[in-house]
């Protein structure tokens, strides 16, 4: 079974571990058929969700895609349970490659994150808030300080009601937050909800993804020619289906770099 570990909290030694809040605990989480381990508090631990390709069968999907997904098999994934480092770490990869994004995502856990076994919780909005400017412009995140901190003080004062909507509210109800436009909101929704039909799927990422694993189409090159022919490929399994293109793009990210993200 492979593990969807597009998100920067994985430390990706091995095994690949990651500490997450939820609203009830913390918990620390192992790329492997064991169990979260409980770090603090109590309630319901978070649990992989699977995307399996085989549900895409009967889409007629393009030869090479569906010979790619079929490879690859079913993928785990944990959803960031987390909203408000969902929202910090779409805007934390604004502009930038993925690879510089979990450098940065990494480099912020190891100077104001919790420690949690060998890896760090993510800092909180109320730490953010409270990060000297210097501090911030240290860790390359000068460009970042302005969303981040409205993110944060947004997040303090509407983070319960929208815990309380729907995925596709969600995104809507995000990108009134200064900096944050759709791109931002789709996937720190995504993240948070595991539902990738939310993601921004036109994106630069998902169309590289979907031409390398099937050189031979055709694919549309512009993102808003891409999105429509994804959507209608795709049809009520559009979240399976980006989510595994994405997931096989991270398989294969060591063969070169990681297509970037655009600001929104």
């Amino acid at each position: 079974m492979n593990w969807m570990l597009d998100h920067p909290g994985w430390d990706l030694r091995r095994p690949p571990t990651r500490a997450m809040r939820t609203p009830t605990g913390t918990w620390l989480i192992t790329a492997t058929t064991n169990g979260p381990i409980l770090l603090d508090g109590d309630g319901a631990a978070p649990h992989p969700e699977t995307y399996d390709p085989a549900a895409l069968a009967d889409l007629g999907l393009p030869r090479g895609l569906a010979r790619a997904l079929h490879e690859l098999g079913p993928v785990r994934r944990v959803r960031n349970t987390d909203l408000w480092d969902a929202l910090a770490t779409a805007i934390i990869r604004q502009v930038i490659r993925a690879s510089q994004a979990r450098t940065m995502y990494r480099e912020l856990l190891a100077a104001a994150g919790q420690p949690a076994g060998h890896t760090y919780l993510p800092p909180t909005a109320e730490q953010i808030l409270a990060m000297p400017d210097q501090q911030l412009a240290d860790l390359g995140m000068a460009f970042k300080r302005r969303p981040l901190r409205a993110a944060a003080h947004a997040y303090l004062h509407h983070g319960d009601e929208w815990a309380t909507m729907p995925a596709d509210v969600l995104v809507k109800a995000l990108q009134v937050v200064p900096r944050i436009g759709p791109w931002t909101a789709g996937a720190a929704v995504a993240d948070h909800t595991g539902d990738f039909s939310v993601y921004p799927y036109g994106d630069l990422a998902v169309r590289i993804w979907a031409s390398r694993a099937d050189p031979a189409t055709a694919w549309p090159d512009d993102e808003p020619g891409f999105a429509a022919f994804w959507r209608d490929l795709a049809g009520p399994h559009l979240s399976a289906l980006t989510a595994v293109t994405l997931a096989w793009g991270d398989q294969h990210v060591h063969q070169s770099a990681h297509p970037g993200r655009p600001v929104q």
